[in-house]
């Protein structure tokens, strides 16, 4: 038998019983609801302390949120520096092929005056051994022109020689024949 059915028989027995069952039904109905707002109490302090969790763990997401956000940019910035880096080294190698390029350029400047240098020497050692072959030429012409000289006048004095030899001939022939003649004149004149 429920309580409120004990209550109403009660109520027909005595009517104090029934104010003091009335109020002890009021009573337990005001305990029912503060038991009640109680419990949803309990409950909208666990939704409240749910929701602070929540909130703490959004904020502590959101913070997370941010620490990713930071760190995709740091990672960004971190490639970014690597490939300003190794465009950096790539110049620096590029630079130093430059200048390496500018010197051998030099270097075949250089070699190209000096091989345009060597042909003129070559050139001037040539013409060197040619002056010195005409030189020498020179000085067997004069040797041959002295000794051609030499050979004339030897020539014409042998033709002298000969005239004067031919002459002296001439002459001493006459002398002896004259000598001759007048000898035998004389011999036959004794």
């Amino acid at each position: 038998m429920s309580h409120v059915t004990r209550m109403k028989k009660s109520c027909r027995n005595s009517p104090n019983t029934c104010a003091h069952e009335n109020a002890l039904q009021h009573i337990a109905a005001y305990c029912n609801t503060l038991q009640h707002m109680a419990t949803h109490c309990n409950i909208l302090q666990h939704t409240a302390t749910h929701s602070d969790t929540l909130q703490h763990t959004a904020a502590h997401c959101s913070t997370l949120q941010h620490t990713a956000t930071h760190c995709n940019t740091l990672q960004y910035s971190a490639t970014h520096y690597s490939t300003l880096q190794h465009t950096a080294t790539r110049c620096s190698t590029l630079k130093h092929t430059a200048t390496c390029c500018n010197t051998l350029q030099h270097t075949v400047a250089h070699c190209n005056t000096l091989q345009r240098t060597t042909t003129y020497c070559n050139t001037l050692r040539h013409n060197a051994t040619h002056c010195n072959t005409l030189q020498h030429t020179t000085t067997h012409c004069n040797t041959l022109q002295h000794t051609a000289t030499h050979c004339n006048t030897l020539h014409h004095t042998a033709a002298l020689c000969n005239t004067l030899q031919q002459l002296c001939v001439a002459v001493c022939c006459s002398v002896l024949q004259w000598s001759l003649c007048n000898t035998s004149e004389g011999l036959s004149q004794k």
